[in-house]
């Protein structure tokens, strides 16, 4: 349903119910910017100071990401003036897989409610949402679900919260129950799922779309197996970065299986070379990779249609884009 953020600010209407002593909403540091403005506007929409009620969990000096420990005493340190813990699945600079299931026990702990923009997890990881016990979660569809630009989002409401009618909610008729929508009546009866969250009908032709890419994730056999193909995508192109361009640049995504996706952020070191010449020199090429600023260069080898052979040809293109960019 609608767009990624327009899911989030509906989800905070109903999830963030600050009062004077609880109020605050943690996020991470270098989050994506639409999340931390949304986070702030919903903050400044109920009256209260991003000054005051925002919490930023940084990475420690000299690091990229973020400690699972660290996490966890912030919300301890913070609980009872926490409202909200609102987090990706996976940060979108650093690739980082945050622990979801730990992050939520320990927000519920101190009495706060626990949202996840899973953006960069969804079709890349296995989620388990329900059983985490998170309460809520939104998406996008454009980036491993293969949605295309522009495609429709999704959104996840834990079903202990689904019939929990003193939620505050924005309504539209698209929530109402289908069988009785078209009575036209002015009463709303919600869908008994996360459906009852919609506002209008979505757009066919988007949804034909993801419709298409989706039959395509469960022809595949769903997420487990190209999890597991993906852990062994990931171990290869660590042995050849490793093997191939050495110190020339470096990885800053996690090591750990368990604290990464398939995506790569990788940071030029090679002394005098300007990464985004060779996030150039790598589009000149044909790898489909993207620049974020204001060092990283992202690559992703996507199991459902990226093989071992292009995990190979993608560093031997490195290694040349590397080695002009010397000269």
């Amino acid at each position: 349903m609608n767009s990624l953020t327009v899911n989030l600010h509906l989800l905070m209407v109903s999830f963030y119910d600050p009062t004077p002593e609880r109020h605050k909403i943690l996020i991470e540091d270098h989050a994506f910017p639409s999340d931390h403005f949304a986070v702030e506007s919903q903050i400044r929409q109920r009256g209260h100071d991003p000054a005051v009620s925002l919490v930023v969990a940084r990475p420690r000096a000299g690091e990229e990401t973020l400690r699972r420990d660290d996490l966890l005493a912030l919300i301890a340190e913070h609980g009872p003036e926490l409202a909200l813990v609102m987090l990706p699945g996976v940060q979108y600079f650093t690739g980082q897989v945050l622990p979801m299931a730990d992050i939520t026990a320990a927000a519920h702990g101190v009495g706060a409610r626990v949202g996840f923009d899973l953006a960069h997890a969804v079709g890349n990881i296995p989620l388990v949402l329900h059983d985490w016990g998170v309460d809520f979660a939104a998406w996008c569809s454009y980036k491993y679900l293969n949605g295309g630009p522009g495609g429709i989002g999704g959104a996840f409401v834990h079903e202990r919260h689904v019939g929990d009618r003193s939620l505050p909610k924005f309504l539209g008729w698209w929530g109402q129950r289908p069988d009785i929508r078209f009575e036209m009546g002015t009463v709303f009866d919600p869908i008994g799922t996360a459906e009852s969250w919609q506002l209008s009908n979505p757009p066919i032709l988007v949804m034909a779309a993801l419709r298409a890419s989706l039959d395509t994730f469960d022809r595949a056999g769903g997420m487990e197996p190209l999890r597991a193909k993906s852990e062994r995508q990931i171990e290869y192109l660590d042995f050849l970065l490793g093997e191939v361009i050495g110190d020339r640049v470096e990885t800053i995504t996690p090591n750990a299986l368990d604290e990464r996706g398939c995506q790569f952020a990788l940071r030029v070191k090679v002394p005098g070379v300007d990464g985004r010449a060779v996030h150039q020199g790598l589009e000149d090429a044909g790898v489909a990779c993207d620049w974020r600023y204001p060092d990283v260069i992202r690559a992703a080898p996507v199991p459902l249609y990226n093989s071992f052979t292009d995990i190979h040809r993608f560093v031997v293109i490195l290694d040349r884009v590397l080695g002009e960019a010397a000269r």
